[in-house]
């Protein structure tokens, strides 16, 4: 049995010990969806009292060069992804994860919750579940004190630990306080009940969790089984076929939903742009 798998192994039977005798304090309470009609529009407000950042990172194209076309490939992605979930309730969790680092998985998270956000009809929320080395808050130029880790581990409100960027409808759950092993943070029933809390809100809402690649560490298996649905960035002449494979066979009884295909040769897409990102769809899972 690999490391992971025992690893895995342990987070299984520790949602189970845990969910038979709950040792930690519940989270606060939230509103439920079916009465947030009125959240939903006090919260649009306070969205737009938040002044637009300045936004100075190239690979944030969706914020900095909305009319590009890397830009554009993004907003077809988003369409997919709407189209993709639009017919099925309480679809509206979202893992992005990768077989190894360095293949854009958090660049590809941050411009999809960005292209997300900036639609009327729809508030993102991005996780930053890479614990690891969280790197959203980074590429926004933005600090927090609080988030993830110290809402599971030590109860914080996550309305305190939330962070709205300014950047449309989107707000950050930042990864918190380091933590010597993520695996314990995600495997427990604390991260399990907050997930499904910010997900049951809004109804309006994408929660988009940017986790750790998944052949180094746990998480991202972990996590994938507490979403709705996975999307899955693999870069071009970069990941080895025989990882991706791998990665792509450790989320077999997970939601996949397609495959993001990063840093593409623009003669393979006929654009003539070298660096889009192409989408292809995957086989989903069978219900």
């Amino acid at each position: 049995m690999s490391r992971i798998e025992k690893a895995l192994e342990r987070a299984a039977q520790k949602r189970a010990a845990e969910g038979a005798t709950p040792q930690v304090p519940s989270p606060p309470a939230m509103t439920p969806a079916a009465t947030a009609s009125s959240a939903v529009l006090s919260d649009y407000a306070a969205f737009e009292q938040v002044p637009h950042p300045a936004v100075a990172n190239p690979c944030l194209v969706t914020a900095t060069d909305p009319n590009s076309p890397i830009s554009e490939q993004y907003r077809k992605l988003k369409s997919l992804l709407i189209k993709m979930t639009r017919s099925e309730q309480s679809r509206n969790s979202l893992l992005v994860t990768s077989t190894v680092g360095g293949e854009g998985k958090t660049i590809t998270a941050l411009n999809l919750a960005i292209t997300l956000a900036q639609e009327y009809d729809h508030t993102v929320l991005l996780i930053e579940a890479d614990l690891r080395r969280p790197t959203i808050m980074n590429y926004l130029g933005l600090h927090a004190s609080v988030g993830l880790a110290d809402c599971v581990l030590d109860g914080v409100d996550v309305g305190e630990a939330l962070v709205k960027t300014g950047i449309g409808k989107l707000s950050v759950l930042p990864a918190g306080r380091a933590v010597k092993d993520p695996v314990e943070v995600f495997s427990s029933a604390r991260m399990a009940k907050l997930l499904q809390e910010v997900k049951t809100r809004y109804s309006d809402r994408f929660v988009i969790l940017d986790s750790t690649p998944l052949l180094p560490f746990a998480e991202g298996q972990i996590l994938a089984h507490l979403v709705d649905s996975v999307i899955f960035v693999a870069r071009q002449e970069y990941t080895p076929f025989d990882k991706l494979k791998d990665a792509l066979a450790s989320l077999k009884s997970a939601n996949l939903l397609g495959v993001v295909c990063n840093d593409i040769d623009g003669g393979i897409t006929g654009t003539g742009y070298y660096g889009y990102y192409g989408y292809y769809k995957y086989p989903r899972k069978s219900a």
